[in-house]
């Protein structure tokens, strides 16, 4: 759904009111070239700041343990790396075609460099344990296909993209209709940006719960990610307008960015149960161990 209201509708200052911000945080506007005017404006952005942060260290701590212990390809599910991946590309492209605050942007270029990392790594750790040779040449066609689809997304999306910047740009013929449907398209990429993230969490559900244990995943990965969804639907709360009106026309054109974030909040919490169990689990497996020892060791020495 397209919304057709002016920017400042949403706290979104338009290009040509940027030039100027006298009552706004100078270290922002010379940062973010976002005009903070008020004190709920300015914590929204400092929480922003801090989400991007957790993001940006969620991946060290997994990045350490699969360095380790060399088996990431076995503690994490590929399909939660793939459509972790897929949700960042398409809320990055959403962000930017509907204009969203500058903070959302800037933090989906963070996820997306550290999603490519990780999957490098997963990539890196997969051949180099692979051992049989029809699992090896399944990973070579879902790396083909993975980066066909790469390829193919990178041919197909700088068009609208391109388009919503001559949009922007040209003062005389502006179509309101062309607006409309880019706009339309990135509350499309909003939408599945939103998919994506909640069902990256599933295949590691499944992995986990396959496994009974979580051997080989950092939980401080999770703990993190947890914290960034957290601040960063925080951060667009914050930003609400004070006026009625707008209120509801905001919360619409910032929909899909809070259930993405406050949804994988959630499935998260799933995620954190199962650390819980199989630690537990994991835990009492040495003492059982113990007591069945102990008497075969006393009888045979009777």
């Amino acid at each position: 759904m397209a919304l057709q209201q002016p920017p400042h509708a949403f706290n979104i200052s338009p290009v040509a009111d940027r030039r100027l911000c006298l009552n706004g945080t100078p270290w922002i506007w010379h940062l973010l070239e976002e005009c903070v005017g008020n004190a709920w404006e300015y914590w929204s952005v400092v929480i922003g700041l801090i989400s991007i942060v957790c993001f940006l260290f969620a991946a060290l701590p997994q990045l350490y343990v699969a360095y380790r212990n060399g088996k990431v390809d076995q503690a994490l599910s590929l399909g939660f790396l793939l459509c972790w991946i897929a949700g960042d590309l398409t809320s990055f492209i959403g962000c930017y075609l509907t204009n969203q605050l500058p903070i959302q942007i800037i933090t989906a270029i963070f996820y997306v460099n550290m999603d490519i990392i990780m999957i490098s790594q997963f990539a890196y750790y997969k051949l180099k344990n692979q051992k049989a040779t029809k699992c090896g040449i399944n990973l070579k066609n879902c790396c083909v296909i993975w980066v066909l689809m790469c390829i193919i997304l990178g041919l197909i999306l700088p068009g609208p993209l391109l388009l919503r910047n001559q949009v922007q740009n040209t003062l005389s013929g502006t179509s309101e209709k062309s607006h409309g449907m880019i706009e339309m398209s990135g509350f499309v990429c909003g939408y599945i940006s939103c998919l994506f993230y909640l069902g990256s969490r599933i295949p590691q559900l499944y992995k986990n719960f396959q496994r009974r244990s979580t051997e080989g995943t950092s939980y401080l990965l999770f703990a993190l990610a947890m914290m960034g969804n957290c601040t960063y639907g925080l951060s667009i709360v914050l930003k609400m307008p004070t006026t009625q009106d707008l209120v509801n026309l905001y919360f619409w054109h910032h929909l899909p960015w809070l259930i993405g974030s406050f949804g994988v909040l959630f499935l998260d919490i799933f995620i954190t149960a199962q650390f819980i169990l199989y630690r537990k689990r994991k835990e009492r497996r040495p003492s059982l161990v113990a007591l069945e020892v102990e008497p075969l060791l006393i009888n045979e020495d009777s």
